[in-house]
C-alpha cells in the first residue's frame, strides 16, 4: 500500500496532542515494514480556495502554521488521487475534519477531507463519495462543509456500545453506491486512548468493509490520518487498518 508521508510532519509545531512529539514516528516504526512511502507537494491556493475562503487561508498564515497545514492538505490529495488506482493513505498532520470553510478548532487548520475530495470533483474524477469518519469526536468540519453536497454521504458513527457501532458501519458501507469510500481515520475510539470503545482488530475489520465496498462499487478508497493520542497502541491500530483496507505492501 502507498503511504503519503513526509519527515516535516515530525516537526512539533504547536503545543496541542496532534503535534505532540513522538506520535508519528509511533506510527512510522509500526508500518514501515508493511508499506511503500511515497512523497508530494503541498497543496497550492487554489486546492485550499475550493473549500476556504481567502480570508480564513491568510489567519492560517497568521498563526504561523499555514506550510505545515498545506502540506497535510497536499498529502490528502496525493492519497485521493492514488486510490482510484490502488488503496491509499495520507500519514498526515495537522488533522483536519474539525475545520469548517471559514473556521477551525480541535488542532485542526485546513479540512484535508473536504480539499481532497474537491480535487477529485474538480478534476471530473469523482462522482459521488461516502465519508467514514470514526474517530471519537464527531467531524463537524466535514459535515459543515459537504454535508449538503448530493454527491457526498458521511457516516459519523455514535454508538456507545462496540457491536452495535460495528453493525452501523458496516451496514453503510454496504448498502452505499459511492465510486469513491474516504476515511477520516482517527484512533482515539480505541479501548486504550481516549474514547475506550474499539479493539484494534476493528480497525482491521472497518478497513477491510473499505475495500470490500470499494471492490463492489468498481471504486477507490484511501485514509486520511485525523486524531489517536496514546503513542503506545497507535501504530499497531494504524497498522492493522492499513491492512485490512489493503494488505501490506512493500
Amino acid at each position: 500500500m502507498k503511504v503519503y508521508f513526509h519527515k516535516d510532519f515530525y516537526e512539533v509545531y504547536s503545543s496541542d496532542p496532534a503535534a505532540a512529539a513522538g506520535r508519528m514516528e509511533a506510527i512510522v516504526r509500526a508500518i514501515e515494514p508493511h508499506v511503500s512511502f511515497s512523497t508530494f507537494s503541498p497543496a497550492t491556493d487554489v486546492d485550499l480556495q475550493r473549500v476556504h475562503p481567502q480570508d480564513h487561508i491568510t489567519a492560517i498564515r497568521q498563526e504561523g502554521v499555514y506550510e505545515i497545514a498545506a502540506l497535510a492538505a497536499g498529502g490528502a490529495i496525493a492519497a485521493a488521487e492514488t486510490s482510484l488506482e490502488e488503496p491509499s493513505f495520507a500519514l498526515i498532520r495537522p488533522p483536519g475534519h474539525h475545520a469548517s470553510a471559514d473556521s477551525c478548532w480541535g488542532f485542526c487548520f485546513f479540512n484535508n477531507m473536504a480539499i481532497s475530495l474537491h480535487r477529485l470533483r474538480a478534476a471530473g474524477r469523482l462522482k459521488k463519495a461516502f465519508i467514514l469518519d470514526f474517530d471519537l469526536h464527531f467531524g463537524d468540519g466535514n459535515v459543515n462543509i459537504l454535508g449538503n453536497e448530493p454527491w457526498v454521504e458521511i457516516l459519523n458513527p455514535e454508538a456507545s456500545h462496540r457491536s452495535t457501532y460495528l453493525i452501523q458501519v458496516q451496514r453503510a458501507l454496504e448498502t452505499t453506491r459511492a465510486d469513491v469510500i474516504a476515511v477520516s481515520a482517527g484512533f482515539d475510539h480505541h479501548l486504550e486512548d481516549w474514547g475506550g470503545l474499539l479493539t484494534t482488530e476493528d480497525y482491521r475489520t472497518m478497513g477491510n468493509w473499505v475495500r470490500q465496498a470499494a471492490r463492489r462499487n468498481q471504486g477507490g478508497c484511501y485514509g486520511i490520518l485525523e486524531g489517536g493520542y496514546n503513542h503506545a497502541v497507535l501504530g499497531e491500530n494504524v497498522l492493522a487498518f492499513l491492512e485490512g483496507m489493503g494488505g501490506s505492501l512493500k
